[in-house]
C-alpha cells in the first residue's frame, strides 16, 4: 500500500454548488455565483477560432492575456501572474510561503477553499471570526506573529457579501509588517457599488507587500474555462509564476479572456443588471422579515442557524439550488429575474421565522 501524506486522511473535500430539479421540472442553480447570462457571441467566436489549434500546446507564459491585463489596469506586465482560476492562484501563493511553522490568517467564515489550500501547502491556518458578518481587521492585525507569512482579505467576502472599507483597510495595512504578504481577494470586485470600498489595484501600487486576486469566472462569465490572475509587485508576481503548473491556463481560456476584456463594456452592462436584481432580491427578502446584510457581491447571505438545511430543502423542492452551510446560513446567487422570483416565493413560503 503506498504511503501518502497524513493530512489527506482528514482533508475535507471541496463541496461545489449543485443543481436541483423541482417537482415541476424547473431548475435554477443559485448555488455557485455563476453569471446568469450566456457567453457573448464575440467570446464564443474567439474560442471557436482557438479550438482550431487545440492540437497545439497553449502559450505557457500567457503573453497575450498578460499584456491585455497589464494594459487594462495600467500596470507593468511583470506585475501580472496567471492561473487556472483565482483559487489556483491562491494555491500558488500559498506554495510560495508554505514551509513548516508558517501561518496564514483569514477571516472565518470566508472562502471555503482557504483552509483546504492551507492544509495542502503545509501551513497553519489562523481563523479570525467575522463580526456582524464582516472581517474584523483589527483582530486580524492583532493575530499576526513572527510566523505569519500571508493574510487573505476577501472583499466582498464569500459567502456573506460584506466588504472592507478604505479607512479600516488602510489602518489594517499600516499595522501589518512589511514581510507579511496581504492578498486582497477581489473575485467579486466588479459588483461593488459602495464608493468607500477601495480598488485593490490602486491600493497595491505603493505597498510592495499587497497583491490583488481577480477572476474571469464571475462578472466575465468564464467559470467553465478557469482563468484567474494576480496583480502584485514584481517579486510577488514572479514567485507566483514559478509555482504555476506549465500550460495550466489552456488556449481556449486565454482566447476567451482576451476577447472578454475587449468586450468589457458589454459585459459590465450585464453586471449592472445583476446589481439591480441584487437590490430587488434583498429588498424582497427584507420585506419578508429576513435579516440580510448589505452585499456588494452577486449573492445574498441568510443567517439561518439550525434552519439552514431545511431552507435549502424547501428551495430545492421548487427547483432552486442554494449553497447551504449547515448550522450557519445559506448563500444565494443572483440569477435571472425568473429564478429570483422563484427564490423569493420559496423564501416567503418557508417563512423568516
Amino acid at each position: 500500500m503506498p504511503r501518502f501524506r497524513l493530512v489527506l486522511e482528514e482533508l475535507p473535500a471541496y463541496r461545489p454548488g449543485k443543481a436541483v430539479v423541482g417537482s415541476d421540472g424547473r431548475s435554477f442553480k443559485l448555488s455557485s455565483n455563476e453569471s446568469p447570462y450566456d457567453p457573448l457571441p464575440s467570446v464564443v467566436e474567439a474560442v471557436a477560432v482557438a479550438a482550431r489549434e487545440m492540437h497545439r500546446y497553449p502559450d505557457p507564459a500567457c503573453v497575450g492575456l498578460t499584456e491585455a491585463l497589464a494594459g487594462r489596469y495600467g500596470v507593468p506586465v511583470e506585475h501580472v501572474a496567471l492561473g487556472a482560476g483565482s483559487v489556483t492562484v491562491a494555491q500558488q501563493l500559498l506554495e510560495t510561503v508554505g514551509e513548516p511553522g508558517a501561518e496564514v490568517i483569514y477571516a472565518w467564515r470566508s472562502f471555503e477553499a482557504y483552509p483546504l489550500l492551507a492544509d495542502l501547502a503545509g501551513v497553519t491556518s489562523v481563523r479570525v471570526p467575522l463580526v456582524d458578518e464582516a472581517h474584523d481587521l483589527e483582530a486580524m492585525a492583532a493575530a499576526v506573529t513572527s510566523r505569519t507569512r500571508l493574510i487573505f482579505v476577501c472583499s466582498p467576502n464569500n459567502p456573506t457579501g460584506t466588504v472592507s472599507r478604505a479607512d479600516e483597510l488602510t489602518a489594517f495595512l499600516d499595522r501589518v509588517p512589511e514581510d507579511v504578504l496581504v492578498v486582497l481577494d477581489e473575485a467579486y470586485h466588479e459588483y461593488v457599488r459602495d464608493a468607500d470600498v477601495p480598488d485593490g489595484v490602486r491600493v497595491y501600487a505603493d505597498r510592495p507587500n499587497v497583491a490583488v486576486l481577480r477572476t474571469f469566472s464571475k462578472a466575465y462569465g468564464l467559470a467553465g474555462l478557469r482563468v484567474g490572475y494576480l496583480i502584485g509587485h514584481e517579486p510577488v508576481a514572479a514567485a507566483v509564476r514559478k509555482t504555476m503548473v506549465p500550460f495550466a491556463v489552456n488556449a481556449l481560456a486565454q482566447a476567451a479572456a482576451v476577447a472578454s476584456l475587449a468586450a468589457e463594456d458589454q459585459l459590465l452592462e450585464r453586471v449592472e443588471a445583476v446589481v439591480k436584481e441584487r437590490a430587488r432580491v434583498r429588498d424582497g427578502l427584507l420585506g419578508q422579515g429576513w435579516a440580510v446584510p448589505p452585499t456588494e457581491a452577486n449573492f445574498v447571505w441568510l443567517r439561518l442557524g439550525e434552519r439552514t438545511m431545511a431552507f435549502a430543502e424547501r428551495c430545492a423542492a421548487d427547483g432552486v439550488a442554494v449553497r447551504p452551510f449547515a448550522g450557519e446560513g445559506a448563500r444565494v446567487s443572483i440569477g435571472s429575474p425568473e429564478a429570483n422570483d422563484v427564490l423569493l416565493a420559496a423564501a416567503e413560503a418557508f417563512g423568516a421565522g
